[in-house]
């Protein structure tokens, strides 16, 4: 049996190394350990590339990272792990067996860890009714072959009640194996709301979704913040040897540095679609005539737009406005090609500042920047700025206050301009440092 462990993870940085470091046993059996991160902004992500076979980004929320992480894997079972969860040192040793009994999909009893002495009293209600039901919680570590998990659809795109959901269709196809060893899970939320409201709130929310209530509402009744979106502009230069990442022609030559243009152009498009914050739209220098252009939006329907004429302030505000013409209460992000760090949870993050300012800025360590993000028009920003200067972001920040707009600063980056910054880069990811997927390979052999 070749089992693999998904964990989705948001914003775990303080408990996650343990977690993750508990798993070594079965990583030594053979079992494969795949990390879903949805965007933290807490040193998430950099703790678990040291602990994982695999770290992926995916849109937050369970059930999309979830369903990214079985995507990838070939594995013969899948095992859904909370990252609050805890397995036994000999779990996929206990799976196999009811396997070969004949289930396809099974779960563990809970324990659950916490300060209140009627938690273990939770806990056995939660197993006594998932055996008398046939129902599985996430909190039980549910396990399914992959191929019953990918023959129902996997997860529904649902903010809540996932886990009910996909056992409800599993159960129609037979019964879970329901195996009495514990997981241990944390009793944090208990802890943290209060023991009765949260067991009143869980006992509410049960009763709605029997009763048919949309899983969008019982999200909102729970306290989920609903995932902020916003549409993307992309500024593109079309990869032309000789006109193109030109301070790189002389480490990489003509050619080479329009390879590197394309690579940073491809990579940026993929970063925007995993975010999934709203429409992506790429737009082209000089026109969107070029091939590479052409073949993204046949290929790949990428919607494709060309940049006017003028400086890059123009160029920007020109996207913000035909953007707001068309989606006046839609926040939009607006981005280069050249900072290759960038990540799905940068953007998430972006998104999620648009909920609570009129602007959002990812610093470039040059002085300018890699990122803004508007809630509403200000052109204001794209006007008596000196482009291309140590001056960008500072000008920026006071074009911003003089209009009397809010904005919030997200860490800096750094943009690959010069050959030293295209050696950095080269070493970034040839120690594995950065896990974003590279959707170009190696730009040297980008044909």
């Amino acid at each position: 049996m070749k089992l693999a462990i998904v964990v989705p993870v948001l914003n775990e940085a303080t408990t996650l190394a343990a977690r993750l470091q508990a798993l070594a046993p079965l990583r030594a059996r053979g079992a494969e350990l795949l990390v879903v991160d949805g965007g933290s902004s807490d040193g998430t992500e950099a703790i678990a590339q040291h602990l994982a076979d695999r770290v992926l980004q995916a849109p937050r929320g369970r059930a999309s990272q979830l369903n990214a992480g079985a995507a990838v894997t070939r594995a013969d079972v899948l095992l859904f792990l909370h990252a609050d969860t805890q397995l036994p040192a000999d779990a996929d040793q206990l799976i196999e067996p009811a396997l070969q009994h004949g289930h396809r999909w099974g779960r563990f009893d809970v324990h659950i860890e916490g300060r209140h002495p009627l938690l273990p009293l939770v806990a056995w209600f939660m197993n006594r009714r998932s055996r008398l039901t046939g129902i599985a919680t996430g909190d039980q570590a549910m396990f399914v072959q992959r191929r019953l998990f990918e023959s129902v659809g996997g997860f529904a795109a649902l903010p809540l009640m996932e886990d009910i959901d996909l056992s409800q269709r599993l159960k129609a196809i037979e019964a879970p194996a329901c195996l009495r060893e514990c997981v241990t899970t944390s009793g944090r939320r208990w802890d943290q709301r209060g023991f009765w409201r949260t067991v009143l709130l869980m006992w509410r929310l049960r009763a709605a979704h029997a009763l048919g209530t949309d899983a969008h509402t019982l999200a909102l009744r729970y306290g989920y913040r609903p995932r902020a979106l916003a549409s993307v502009a992309i500024m593109a230069k079309a990869p032309v040897a000789g006109l193109a990442k030109t301070r790189l022609i002389p480490l990489l030559g003509a050619a080479g540095a329009a390879r590197a243009q394309r690579g940073f152009a491809l990579r940026t498009l993929a970063t925007a679609r995993s975010a999934s914050t709203g429409e992506v739209t790429l737009w082209c220098a000089p026109d969107a005539a070029h091939r590479f252009f052409r073949a993204l939006a046949v290929r790949r329907g990428v919607a494709t737009m060309a940049q006017p004429a003028g400086d890059i302030g123009q160029r920007m505000a020109a996207a913000m406005q035909h953007h707001f013409a068309r989606a006046p209460h839609t926040p939009l992000l607006i981005a280069g090609t050249d900072c290759p760090v960038l990540t799905p949870s940068h953007l998430q993050q972006a998104a999620d500042a648009l909920q609570d300012h009129d602007a959002v800025l990812i610093p470039a360590e040059d002085g300018g920047y890699v990122l803004i993000g508007l809630r509403r028009p200000v052109p204001e920003v794209f006007t008596e700025v000196p482009w291309s200067t140590a001056q960008v972001l500072g000008r920026t920040r006071e074009r911003l206050r003089g209009c009397g707009a809010s904005w919030q600063e997200l860490p800096s980056l750094w943009d690959v301009d010069e050959p030293a910054d295209w050696l950095r880069w080269q070493a970034q990811r040839e120690h594995g440092s950065h896990g974003t997927p590279w959707a170009a390979g190696n730009p040297r052999a980008v044909p």
